[in-house]
């Protein structure tokens, strides 16, 4: 491994064996912040049920066992099939196995498997909405799901199946197979059927009890567990197209007029301003910004750069308002209500609130990786002083042309992606669930664009900090050159063509390490250096 990227991930290593000294995360009502979240991914640690929690399972739990001894009515799911099938009456001595069918006969889910880190902050969600007693499970069934979590055993569930009303039935439906002694898991990074698992961490399977399956399979934590994956990332990747922006106007000679505050004071929008704060930060004891320029006016990709990023982080700021009450919400159907004697039904599995946002979150991110191959095709144009392709010795060599072939490539899949789920809508259930949101197709799409911005974002990396080169011996600012000096560690300066795949690979890595590093929790900024 490269010393630069080896050194970087050592820091982050022993960061992390500080952060293992706080092994354990309390389940309470209304505390998981995303904040919060973004440490759960990305530090190993525990789960356990607060005294609080554990009592307002028990009350709500004991409330139905009571109206259910008590009385004959007919409570949703409980005591009734399900869906189209509401209105025909289960015996009590049948509830059992009413259950247990519910859930094996939803687990037919197919297509791509659920990533681990999604399928470990399924189990982290449901717990965290069953937490609340309003779905009346029973505490032993709620502590499996948290020994699941705990133990690392993750169960395999597959991406397609999900309409995003009732819940995300069919993927929660394979989370749940687990507590029933069936399907596959991992463990340990190995797939296996779950009765195999080694001695040290199996376990009996649970029989599940009135209500208990529908309370596992109704629910949004399949969107909800992608939609927070995807706002980490998302906040850590609108940081770094900053980054790059201001590394490219660098490159490219731009004037530095359009981050001006007096521009932005007068169109106050939040993300505007915080972005052109930030180029401004980052471009700030720049020589390369200080010398004299091509033109009076940059193209847009240069010159918008706070109108463009700075709406997409407003739109995300939206996002992570709506996945932070989501994860701290209760979304299953039926609820149960001890202290004023009601059981419900509603509608909070429908997953509407997610959708929307879903989609707009792909378009924002979109949006960041559509104006950043904007920036490094007129970086690799030949203009402004800069060679063709910036290649030392173009015609016999290339340079780095197919790297704009790639984000094109690349930009033109995320505007496909980036169709809106949430308009759409299929009847289900032979007519009883009439509207449903997509949002579990939001969120996967999503998931991808995610990644592609990822992708796009250290290709313009790439090309600006090659730019850079031919800008000597003039420097960038401090801030910048420090990160190019680590960089250059684990990629070297293009002097001729050479094989480029590895040096995406080398600095997609190198981007997540300095994120890791550098965000935490929070944001990377030029004062992070």
């Amino acid at each position: 491994m490269e010393f630069g990227i080896w050194c970087l991930e050592f820091y982050y290593f022993c960061s992390q064996i500080f952060f293992r000294m706080v092994k354990t995360h309390q389940i309470s009502p209304n505390t998981l912040t995303l904040e919060r979240l973004a440490e759960l991914i990305n530090t190993p640690h525990r789960l356990e049920l607060s005294e609080a929690s554990c009592r307002l399972i028990q009350k709500n739990r004991a409330y139905l066992e009571r109206i259910l001894n008590d009385t004959d009515t007919a409570i949703y799911g409980v005591n009734t099939g399900f869906g189209k099938l509401c209105d025909i009456s289960i015996s009590q001595e049948k509830l059992e196995q009413l259950q247990y069918n519910l859930v094996v006969s939803h687990a037919c889910g197919t297509g791509d498997a659920v990533p681990l880190e999604v399928v470990r902050l399924m189990l982290l969600l449901k717990i965290q909405s069953l937490s609340y007693g309003h779905s009346a499970v029973r505490l032993e069934t709620v502590e499996r799901l948290i020994y699941l979590y705990n133990h690392d055993i993750l169960p395999e569930i597959f991406e397609q199946g999900s309409l995003g009303a009732s819940g995300d039935l069919i993927p929660l439906a394979h989370m749940s197979l687990a507590l029933i002694g069936i399907g596959n898991v991992y463990y340990k990074g190995e797939k296996m059927p779950i009765s195999e698992l080694p001695a040290e961490v199996a376990f009996s399977p649970v029989k599940l009890q009135s209500k208990e399956g529908l309370a596992l399979l109704n629910g949004t934590q399949f969107s909800l567990a992608y939609a927070v994956w995807c706002t980490t990332q998302a906040n850590q990747l609108s940081q770094l197209a900053d980054l790059n922006a201001a590394i490219s106007a660098d490159a490219f000679q731009c004037q530095l007029t359009p981050f001006d505050a007096r521009l932005h004071d007068i169109r106050p929008h939040k993300g505007q301003i915080e972005t052109a704060a930030s180029i401004r930060n980052w471009l700030k004891g720049s020589e390369i910004a200080q010398l004299e320029k091509y033109s009076v006016q940059d193209p847009y990709a240069f010159r918008c750069v706070p109108q463009v990023h700075g709406a997409s982080k407003d739109a995300l700021a939206y996002v992570r308002q709506a996945v932070f009450t989501e994860a701290n919400a209760v979304t299953d159907n039926p609820n149960v209500f001890d202290e004023t004697d009601a059981i419900l039904s509603g509608g909070n599995f429908h997953a509407q609130p997610l959708a929307l946002p879903l989609d707009m979150m792909a378009i924002a991110l979109a949006e960041l990786g559509n104006i950043s191959e904007r920036r490094l095709y007129q970086i690799i144009s030949g203009a402004r002083g800069l060679p063709v392709f910036l290649a030392k010795n173009s015609g016999l060599n290339s340079g780095l042309m197919m790297l704009q072939y790639l984000a094109a490539a690349i930009v033109s899949q995320n505007k496909q992606l980036c169709t809106p789920a949430s308009v759409d809508s299929i009847v289900s259930s032979n007519g009883q669930e009439d509207h449903v949101s997509m949002a579990a197709n939001a969120a996967t799409k999503a998931y991808r664009v995610v990644q592609n911005v990822e992708r796009l974002l250290a290709i313009e990396f790439m090309i600006g900090v090659q730019a850079l080169e031919f800008r000597r011996p003039a420097k960038s600012s401090p801030q910048i050159e420090q990160m190019v000096k680590q960089y250059r560690e684990v990629v070297t300066t293009l002097e001729d063509d050479r094989y480029l795949q590895p040096d995406i690979e080398k600095t997609i890595s190198f981007l997540q390490t300095l994120s890791r590093i550098k965000f935490g929790t929070g944001y990377l900024t030029a004062d992070s250096f």
